[in-house]
């Protein structure tokens, strides 16, 4: 037996834990069609979530979108403020959002949801932002937007009543790799000091050659089909799948990963991300480096967004909030 996308020796696959299997089984009698680079959603996606203040709800924070510079040449990014209500004199934390959708599909308000909970389970302000997607805007326009956000934070903090020691980059899949690659931009230019890196099943190895990449072509959530069609999106035909691919697109192809922030790396043990951002820490460890590693066994790709009622999700949910109060109350 062969993958159906490589012709290699089938791997067989970790078994996904049962709750998320249940979930899965699901999923899969309600097949969704698969997407190309002609049916990638754009119209209509802000909307196809709750708005901002049906998340919130009764909690009590307060909200503002605002229109910010972007990269030089480039357009400006929009980004959206969360913020406990009644704390404007003080100086908060920060946790800035980047969202996943390998790239090409997705919005800020998609994960509202993550944002929300983290501003008011730890009384930071949170920001979520918004990027440039391919193949319309390839490489390097997402990650330059990103980079564009956190340092616009940064040098803001004392007009948003934050912290400027204290601003956590964070985010899941896509999201997590652009965390990764503005976390090398910024050390590589002199940039403002990020506290950490909250890096979730972070999307960060264009080549797609690892076991992991093998075992899950065509289950899971995230699956090799669409990783493939994602990094060439971004990439282009000739380095999409490439070693010599840009580290600040594929974070796994930096060969220096000293001098990075504290990072917190979480990942499924049953999705084709596991053994690049295993890889990722154990780089990170070998240079000295912080890097806290989390393998949730069963976990499918995005296994929080997927089944936020599983055992294994309540567990990842407690070990993220430990260390976003480590980070946080570390001066």
């Amino acid at each position: 037996m062969t993958t159906a996308a490589t012709g290699r020796p089938a791997l067989p696959p970790v078994p996904f834990d049962p709750e998320v299997q249940a979930v899965l089984d699901e999923m899969a009698r309600n097949p969704q069609p698969a997407l190309t680079r002609q049916t990638l959603p754009r119209d209509g996606v802000d909307r196809m979530f709750p708005d901002n203040d049906a998340v919130i709800g009764d909690r009590d924070i307060d909200w503002v979108d605002r229109l910010i510079p972007g990269p030089a040449g480039a357009p400006d990014v929009e980004i959206t403020i969360f913020r406990p209500s009644g704390r404007s004199a003080e100086r908060l934390p920060a946790f800035v959002n980047i969202h996943g959708g390998g790239m090409i599909v997705g919005h800020r308000t998609w994960e509202t949801g993550r944002v929300v909970d983290i501003v008011a389970e730890h009384g930071v302000v949170g920001v979520n932002v918004e990027y440039r997607l391919a193949p319309e805007d390839p490489y390097p326009a997402g990650v330059e937007d990103c980079y564009a956000a956190f340092a616009w934070v940064a040098e803001n903090a004392a007009e948003l009543g934050i912290d400027p020691d204290r601003i956590i980059l964070g985010g899941g899949s896509a999201g997590g790799g652009l965390t990764a690659a503005v976390a090398l931009m910024a050390r590589d230019r002199g940039g403002p000091v990020m506290r950490g890196q909250l890096l979730l099943c972070p999307m960060i190895d264009n080549t797609n050659t690892t076991p992991a990449a093998l075992q899950y072509d065509g289950i899971g959530t995230w699956q090799r089909e669409m990783n493939l069609l994602a990094w060439s999106c971004v990439l282009g035909d000739e380095l999409a799948y490439s070693a010599e691919a840009p580290a600040y697109a594929a974070p796994s192809r930096a060969e220096d990963l000293s001098g990075l922030p504290p990072a917190f790396i979480e990942v499924g043990e049953a999705e084709m991300f596991r053994d690049e951002d295993t890889e990722y820490a154990m780089r990170i460890w070998a240079t000295g480096g912080q890097a806290e590693l989390h393998v949730w066994g069963g976990g499918a790709h995005g296994f929080d967004m997927y089944m936020p009622e599983a055992e294994i999700t309540r567990a990842a949910l407690a070990a993220r909030s430990s260390w976003l109060r480590r980070m946080w109350t570390v001066r």
